[in-house]
């Protein structure tokens, strides 16, 4: 048999990084369950890349690309004849450490389409305040616009040390309740087709760029970042996991490019979901501890700088840990 194996070789690396893509979301999750369709295409790449194995074999070809092959066949081989310990299945630091991340991973555009979102609203909320004073009326929430930020600053450093009345349990709790049911709201509109979910964060993203803007106007941006960071840190991304979850829910009931029927879409997002919803739960019960013992005191009991430089830290580590957490060792794939 004589082929252009070059012409080959470009013609099938599509199957190749298919195949790959598919074992290494196997090796991240590895107690995951795959659709039945997924489960047909995913023996039909391990066979195809077999037969293909087979015919570079016989030419003298890029070592390389043969050993590439080879380890992915093998690896291919090994899960689907592979009978897996399932003692670990319930592992708390399992779950947390890999298959959270993983499953953040594998639908990241739908937390940047979230994160966008609250974005456009928040720079319209602070636009609106910067440009129209009688924005500030209507936008803010509750009581906020009788108080401007200068005598809210001056209220809250002189309080005192105990500003809460002991009562920080009972307030981080209450904080860790209101947040989580607004988070579950906002996935739930994804049934919506993600309208809903959009409407959530877009509005959210409003007051949040109305108050920031508030703060910025009078003067009193360290304030506003010592009051917001420590927790806002990890609040604002537990709510934008909600946003991506309910987007990932609206774009399972589209059928955005997926074939499959509408109970096989649902099924093969479910475990996702339930996987961001425990993820943003834990986020959501860490932000509620820090707002109410940390984010409530000001300088001079705490400095700002302080408190500034704890909510990067945080941010930065939360960043590292989405990016970077759980992540499979895998084997280079040929260069073009």
């Amino acid at each position: 048999m004589i082929i252009d194996v070059a012409k080959f070789v470009a013609g099938e690396r599509d199957v190749w990084q298919e195949l790959e893509r598919v074992l290494e979301r196997i090796e991240n999750d590895p107690h995951g369950r795959m659709p039945l369709a997924e489960v047909r295409r995913f023996h039909f790449l391990y066979e195809k890349t077999s037969a293909d194995l087979a015919k570079l074999s016989t030419f003298a070809f890029s070592p390389e690309i043969l050993r590439y092959l080879e380890s992915l066949v093998a690896r291919a081989y090994g899960e689907i004849h592979e009978a897996r310990d399932r003692e670990g299945r319930g592992s708390f630091r399992r779950w947390f450490f890999f298959v959270f991340p993983n499953v953040f991973r594998r639908h990241a555009g739908a937390f940047w389409l979230a994160f966008a979102v609250m974005l456009g609203g928040a720079l319209l909320g602070a636009a609106a305040v910067r440009f129209d004073p009688r924005a500030r009326e209507v936008l803010l929430p509750f009581d906020y616009p009788h108080e401007n930020p200068v005598e809210r600053v001056q209220r809250e450093e002189g309080a005192k040390k105990d500003q809460l009345g002991g009562r920080q349990s009972t307030f981080s709790a209450y904080l860790m309740t209101h947040n989580i049911r607004v988070s579950l709201f906002t996935l739930a509109f994804g049934m919506t087709a993600g309208l809903g979910t959009a409407l959530f964060l877009f509005y959210n993203g409003v007051i949040l760029g109305a108050i920031s803007a508030d703060y910025v106007i009078a003067g009193q941006t360290k304030f506003l970042l010592g009051w917001l960071l420590p927790h806002g840190s990890i609040e604002l991304p537990a709510i934008l996991l909600a946003g991506q979850a309910g987007f990932v829910l609206g774009a399972a009931l589209l059928g955005w490019r997926s074939r499959l029927p509408l109970r096989e879409r649902l099924r093969s997002i479910s475990q996702d979901l339930l996987t961001l919803i425990g993820g943003l739960a834990l986020l959501l019960v860490w932000a509620g501890l820090v707002e109410a013992f940390f984010s409530q005191y000001h300088e001079p009991v705490l400095p700002y700088s302080l408190k500034i430089g704890f909510g990067l830290l945080e941010l930065a580590l939360l960043f590292f840990f989405l990016a970077r957490a759980g992540r499979a060792r895998t084997d280079a794939a040929p260069a073009d």
